[in-house]
């Protein structure tokens, strides 16, 4: 006999998906994470066969640091409407529809016999990527109770840089021992075994067996539902918020060039071999992701009591890598550089996390998606996309170790617009103050008309 909740007077039976095992949401986790690993493996193995394809096609800096630019642009653009698509049309299907798209997009980066083949492929890779952090978590948290919500959104982020470290250490292992072709089709067989298998246990109905709201009505706490939604415009109108959005996309600037350049400043100022010079870089690109979580942590610490001083600790973190960076960088090759360079790269994604938190405290619950939608935006136009581009212009004036030396430089703009940001902190708490208070009525209102 299926067990009772009562609630007031009020005897309520849990449905049947109640009772299903709970290691199935961990399975969706494990396979969505999986597939998170694909993408970026499928992302940065590129920058682990910089060396082989410049030698090959006699390429520019530039053009290098296109082939990757161009994913992160294509993600930044396409992310905000294919996640509404993704939303209407069904999640699952669209993380399939995602997956098999940057594979065999991957897979046509292998057989590619120039730049612009391999530009033109590499384009529809960042097509098939551009919603899947942002479907994938949606995906992922509809089957997990809200009190595991922080903690699991930490670890898919995460995700991404050690997705890149695989797919810069074992693509460039691939390139030296088969060729580089054979690391672009290494990462699409993986990514494509990996979709079968994802379609194989996930669907929309099993998922709808554990979703969240079951397990509520399950426990005798239904959900009310709040049909009060803010206007998009006001992502745009909290002026704190447009400093988060610029802060955060421009930290982003030097983090992206680490893991677009590293493999092949190890390559040409160290000597190394492609598969070693990407073992290496992808040490680096490690330290990217875990200063990531670790100064996510920190910041989570000192703002408990204010949250404004979250604004601090981004600040702070882009001022260390500053230093260390413009010092490693200066430096002989040798053992400080590296310690340098790698204290550096530890903090210097850092601030992603302060700022992250920043436009989550600062817009209404009913667009917060779009507003992190609107980060990841930032990011990848100001960061991902334009960071790797503009050194490899530089690099092709100045040589790679200059551009380098520059690159720390716009950190100086960061923090411009993170230090704005928490002097017009105050503003931005009472703008969205304001807001929420249209929240009850809008509430009570809705209320009396189902009544």
């Amino acid at each position: 006999m299926a067990s009772r909740a009562t609630v007031g007077s009020k005897t309520m039976i849990p449905p049947t998906g109640s009772r299903k095992s709970s290691t199935y949401p961990w399975l969706v986790f494990a396979l969505t994470f999986a597939l998170l690993l694909s993408d970026y493996m499928s992302r940065q193995v590129l920058n682990a066969v910089f060396p082989l394809l410049k030698s090959e096609w006699a390429l520019s800096d530039s053009r290098l640091a296109s082939l990757s630019s161009v994913v992160a642009l294509t993600v930044g653009l396409l992310t905000l409407p294919l996640s509404l698509v993704a939303d209407r049309w069904g999640r699952v299907r669209s993380l399939v529809l995602m997956a098999v798209l940057w594979s065999m997009a991957t897979l046509l980066c292998a057989v590619a016999t120039g730049f612009h083949q391999m530009l033109g492929a590499r384009l529809l890779v960042g097509v098939g990527e551009a919603a899947y952090g942002s479907v994938g978590i949606a995906l992922v948290l509809s089957v997990f109770a809200p009190r595991v919500h922080a903690a699991l959104s930490g670890a898919f982020m995460a995700g991404g840089s050690f997705g890149s470290v695989v797919g810069v250490a074992l693509g460039g292992l691939i390139a030296v021992h088969l060729s580089w072709r054979w690391a672009f089709a290494a990462m699409a067989v993986f990514g494509l075994v990996l979709v079968a298998l994802f379609r194989a246990v996930v669907s929309e109905r099993k998922l709808a067996r554990h979703a969240v709201e079951q397990q509520q009505l399950a426990a005798g706490h239904p959900p009310v539902p709040n049909r009060f939604r803010a206007p998009i415009s006001s992502l745009y109108t909290n002026p704190s918020v447009l400093c988060a959005y610029l802060g955060g996309g421009l930290q982003m600037f030097t983090a992206a060039v680490l893991l677009a350049w590293m493999p092949s400043y190890f390559n040409r100022y160290y000597d190394l071999p492609p598969d070693r010079a990407g073992a290496i870089a992808a040490i680096f690109v490690l330290l990217v992701g875990s200063g990531m979580v670790i100064c996510g942590i920190i910041t989570d610490r000192i703002g408990r009591a204010d949250t404004s001083q979250k604004w601090t600790g981004a600040v702070v973190f882009c001022v260390i890598s500053l230093v260390c960076l413009s010092a490693g960088f200066r430096l002989e090759p040798g053992t400080p550089s590296l310690v340098l360079i790698g204290c550096g790269a530890f903090f210097a994604a850092g601030s992603s996390g302060p700022t992250a938190a920043m436009v989550a405290n600062l817009t209404h619950p009913s667009v917060r998606a779009s507003a992190m939608g609107s980060l990841t935006l930032a990011n990848s136009l100001l960061g991902l996309a334009l960071g790797p581009f503009v050194v490899g212009i530089l690099a092709d004036h100045l040589g790679l170790l200059g551009a380098l030396q520059l690159a720390p430089l716009v950190y100086l703009a960061a923090v411009a617009a993170l230090v704005l940001g928490k002097r017009l902190h105050p503003a931005g708490e009472r703008r969205l103050a304001a807001l929420t208070e249209s929240t009850p009525s809008t509430s009570s209102t809705n209320h009396q008309e189902r009544t």
